[in-house]
C-alpha cells in the first residue's frame, strides 16, 4: 500500500430501477466476473420474490435487512513489542454497510438447492427478521470485539 497519497473514493452510478447507491453497490459487490446485468436480475428478482413473501416493500425490506446485518464493532491485528493483540475497534459507517452486504451474499452463496435469487430472498428476508447465517455472522464479529475488548487499550 502506498504512503504517497490517500485513495480517492470512486463514485458509483446508480441502479437503473430503483435509483439507489446502496443497491447498486449490492449489485457490485454480488457481481461475478465482470456479468453486472446477471447480478442486476439476481438481485431484482429476489427483491421481488421477498416483497411478495411478506408483503413489504422491496427497499423497506432491504433497506432494513441491510441495517440488522451490519456490524458495529470487529477486531483489528496490533502489533505491540513482539506481540499481535485482536483490538476491538469501532466500524465506519461506509465499511459496515460493505460487511453487512457481504454477509448477506456469503451466506446466501452457502446455502445449497435452488436459483440464487431464491437463496437471497430467503436470506434477505432471515436478515429482515433478525436470523438467519448473516446474523449469526455479526454476532460473532461482536462477540470477538467483546472477548477481546481487555486490549482495547491498545487503539491507535
Amino acid at each position: 500500500m502506498s504512503r504517497r497519497r490517500i485513495a480517492k473514493k470512486r463514485s458509483i452510478t446508480l441502479d437503473p430501477i430503483y435509483g439507489d447507491i446502496k443497491i447498486a453497490k449490492f449489485i457490485n459487490i454480488l457481481m461475478l466476473r465482470g456479468q453486472k446485468t446477471t447480478a442486476e436480475n439476481i438481485l431484482y428478482k429476489s427483491l421481488a420474490k421477498a416483497s411478495k413473501k411478506s408483503s413489504i416493500d422491496c427497499l423497506e425490506l432491504f433497506h432494513k435487512a441491510l441495517e440488522n446485518v451490519r456490524p458495529l464493532v470487529e477486531v483489528r491485528s496490533r502489533r505491540v513489542g513482539g506481540a499481535t493483540y485482536q483490538v476491538p475497534v469501532d466500524v465506519n459507517e461506509s465499511r459496515s454497510w460493505v460487511l453487512g452486504m457481504r454477509f448477506i451474499i456469503q451466506s446466501a452463496r452457502k446455502k445449497t438447492g435452488s436459483d440464487m435469487a431464491s437463496r437471497l430472498s430467503i436470506e434477505l428476508m432471515d436478515a429482515y427478521n433478525k436470523k438467519g447465517d448473516a446474523i449469526k455472522l455479526k454476532e460473532e464479529k461482536h462477540k470477538t470485539a467483546e472477548a477481546n475488548r481487555a486490549f482495547s487499550q491498545f487503539r491507535w
